[in-house]
């Protein structure tokens, strides 16, 4: 399966890629939001795994792009901030399938993405 991260932080992107890379899943990885729109233009992925306070652009115009240019792609939305904590998130995209903490194990998030997207 192709997954997207998208992570301002290099550090916590690589370590989610490093970990669900060891999984068997293709990852590739974005740091703002017009690399991710610009990687949503040339290849199909099946998730993206979106931070949602990005240092240069914004979460939901990337998982609103991703809407339309990849309607079946799931998103799981990651954040360090109390935005969104009562679950409103859904009602802004319409693609959002998890809300989680940035500093949620690897493996759970690997085990989110295998549940949203089915085994590599």
């Amino acid at each position: 399966m192709h997954v997207l991260i998208v992570q301002s932080r290099p550090d916590l992107g690589t370590l989610w890629q490093q970990h669900l890379e060891r999984q068997g899943h293709e990852v590739s990885l974005a740091s703002t939001q017009d690399a991710a729109t610009a990687y949503l233009d040339e290849h199909a992925v099946e998730i993206i795994i979106l931070d949602l306070v990005l240092q240069d652009g914004s979460a939901l115009a990337v998982a609103d792009y991703a809407e339309y240019r990849a309607p079946m792609a799931r998103v799981i939305f990651v954040t360090s901030t109390s935005f969104f904590s009562d679950g409103s998130i859904f009602a802004h995209s319409g693609n959002a399938r998890a809300f989680v903490a940035s500093d949620t194990p690897p493996e759970d998030l690997a085990a989110m993405v295998e549940h949203y997207g089915g085994r590599p």
